[in-house]
């Protein structure tokens, strides 16, 4: 007789090529075969936010802090990784699911308060608060916005994985 729990082991191991990982990374579909998983980004990163996630790989988390693109994670790392400061550190944005407040006629701002580049921003509606409105090609995926929200609302995606998902 099979042991069925084990069958996952005979399956590949699929990267959620959604996830925003780290800025700068070269080519995230093959970040998991170049990672060594020496965590010297962890130690590097300036507000804390890489955490070790998904099989032992860094992963940046938003619930504590925002990304300043600081560089340092590229900068320490030993692999080739990396792309050059110069270049765009991530194609990544926020999406803004229904536990928002505003949409549930509750004011609150806390999210464009936070957004630097002014890519949240609220639109009066008769009846209603104001309603959140993001500026995709303003957002710079930092994630300063995702610890502030109050009811963990707004996610931060890789919008080139999701784009290249989507039909």
């Amino acid at each position: 007789m099979v042991d069925i729990s084990k069958r996952r082991f005979f399956k590949r191991n699929a990267v959620d090529e959604t996830i925003v990982r780290l800025p700068w990374i070269a080519r995230p579909s093959i970040f998991t075969n170049q990672c060594t998983r020496c965590n010297k980004c962890l130690d590097a990163c300036e507000t804390q936010i890489i955490t070790i996630q998904d099989g032992g790989f860094p992963t940046v988390d938003f619930s504590l802090d925002e990304c300043t693109f600081c560089y340092q994670c590229a900068a320490v790392c030993p692999e080739p990784i990396f792309n050059l400061e110069s270049e765009l550190p991530w194609e990544a944005t926020v999406s803004i699911n229904q536990q928002c407040l505003a949409f549930k006629n509750v004011e609150c701002r806390s999210c464009s308060e936070m957004c630097e580049t002014s890519a949240i921003r609220f639109q009066i509606e008769i009846g209603k608060v104001a309603q959140p409105i993001i500026d995709t090609n303003e957002c710079t995926g930092c994630g300063g916005c995702v610890s502030v929200c109050p009811t963990s609302a707004i996610i931060v995606t890789n919008t080139r994985a999701v784009n290249q998902l989507t039909p």
